[in-house]
């Protein structure tokens, strides 16, 4: 049985092999817009994202023009986006927030996780895209993906964070993060996969994992 720090160290290995360039895949040119579309990514995808913030940033691409936006026309701008309502009001209060704080996106966790619309995860993007600071971003396709290699038994993305940091060396996080969001897209979906076959699953799944998934 390999520990979990090992198992790590090869499945680093193998990503940096598979993609030693990591593009954002959502188009942004500064802090503020990505930070506006990671939080419009939340339950949608990267894709529909991109179609819809060119009209979005025509119109509004610092916290200035979006807060004078009626929020009304930011939904009209973002319908196709999935909460788009509850994201419009969040879009133009974020806006206003960081009006207040200075007129900036700045990295800091507390500035960040303080605005509407964002969590730990959206500000941990901005923080390490944006900002190089080391983070590592947990969304529920990492989680699947680390508990589907050992990695973590974490029951919750919190404590899928907490353990993927503990494997994988710091300096490694910002791009583990997109790494393993790529191998997931194109090597490891979550439905109709043979395990037993991949690249990683085939080594890092237990075989009960293997048998379960095999089965569904």
């Amino acid at each position: 049985m390999m520990n979990r720090a090992a198992k790590a160290d090869r499945i680093g290995k193998i990503l940096d092999d598979l993609y030693p360039t990591q593009p954002i895949p959502l188009d942004h040119k500064d802090p503020y817009t990505l930070l506006v579309a990671v939080m419009l990514s939340a339950q949608t995808t990267d894709k529909k994202v991109n179609e819809v913030t060119p009209r979005l940033f025509s119109r509004a691409d610092n916290p200035q023009k979006m807060s004078e936006l009626e929020i009304s026309e930011i939904h009209q701008i973002i319908r196709e986006i999935g909460l788009a309502p509850t994201k419009a009001k969040n879009l133009q209060k974020m806006a206003l927030q960081i009006l207040q704080g200075g007129g900036e996106v700045i990295p800091d966790w507390e500035f960040l996780e303080s605005l509407a619309g964002v969590g730990h995860k959206t500000a941990s993007v901005v923080m390490s895209q944006s900002f190089g600071i080391p983070a590592f971003a947990v969304d529920t396709h990492i989680h699947r993906l680390a508990s589907r290699w050992g990695l973590s038994a974490g029951k919750n993305v919190e404590t899928t964070e907490k353990d993927l940091k503990k494997v994988f060396p710091k300096d490694t996080w910002i791009r583990r993060h997109l790494q393993i969001i790529f191998f997931g897209r194109e090597h490891c979906p979550a439905r109709n996969h043979n395990l037993s076959e991949c690249l990683i699953c085939g080594w890092a799944s237990t075989k009960k994992r293997i048998r379960e998934e095999s089965s569904n």
